[in-house]
């Protein structure tokens, strides 16, 4: 190419590079397939990262997760497991099937007895599931606060739970599903104690939280 400058011919020179990045060390779940992923294909893929959600077939790696988030979700299993009766099973970090294209996991979940088929169970299908809690952090605030509740009633969990922080203390928001338009209506906002009858008689000291 010539530039032109004052009367003066100066040739510039101008090199190109063209780098195709590849690297086959990248594992299959790098790349989705064409259709996206499946609910059934999390436990066959291999390497992948623990606790991975599908969310309308995609993949969500979940990232290292804070002090309040773990010490709310001990507080609140404990909680659910001293008072849970006999038919119901608490789970924690568990996934649930909701269709092949949705397969979240929940902080904690209460599962009909039933349905936990034995050490090797890997998910719970929606309709064994009872209670969904999501304790909201902030890579999560979309999915936890709108997509995921969504998801839920849409596969007809009758109970969510959505805890979020306040100046390092724990608010639970209490929903319940109504059955006319499929969607989850706001029972009440707890502070310092969780005071429940459904979907069992609970009694959780949410001031726990701060204390641990």
């Amino acid at each position: 190419m010539d530039c032109y400058r004052e009367g003066m011919t100066v040739e510039v020179r101008i090199e190109t590079r063209s780098e195709i990045m590849t690297d086959p060390r990248l594992p299959d779940w790098a790349v989705p397939p064409q259709d996206g992923f499946t609910a059934e294909s999390l436990d066959h893929i291999p390497d992948l990262p623990a606790h991975t959600e599908l969310i309308d077939g995609s993949l969500v790696l979940v990232s290292p997760q804070a002090s309040f988030h773990t010490v709310t979700t001990f507080v609140l299993e404990y909680g659910l497991r001293k008072h849970a009766p006999e038919e119901l099973r608490i789970r924690r970090e568990m996934s649930i099937i909701l269709d092949p294209r949705q397969r979240p996991e929940p902080d904690i979940i209460a599962i009909k007895a039933t349905a936990d088929l034995g050490p090797d169970t890997t998910a719970y299908q929606a309709s064994d599931v009872v209670l969904a809690v999501e304790v909201v952090s902030p890579d999560s605030e979309t999915r936890d606060r709108e997509r995921k509740p969504q998801l839920y009633a849409a596969a007809g969990i009758p109970h969510f739970w959505r805890v979020e922080q306040s100046h390092g203390k724990a608010t639970v928001y209490v929903y319940e599903l109504d059955p006319a338009t499929k969607a989850y209506a706001l029972m009440g906002i707890h502070h310092d104690k969780l005071q429940l009858s459904l979907p069992f008689e609970i009694d959780i000291d949410l001031t726990e939280v701060e204390k641990l």
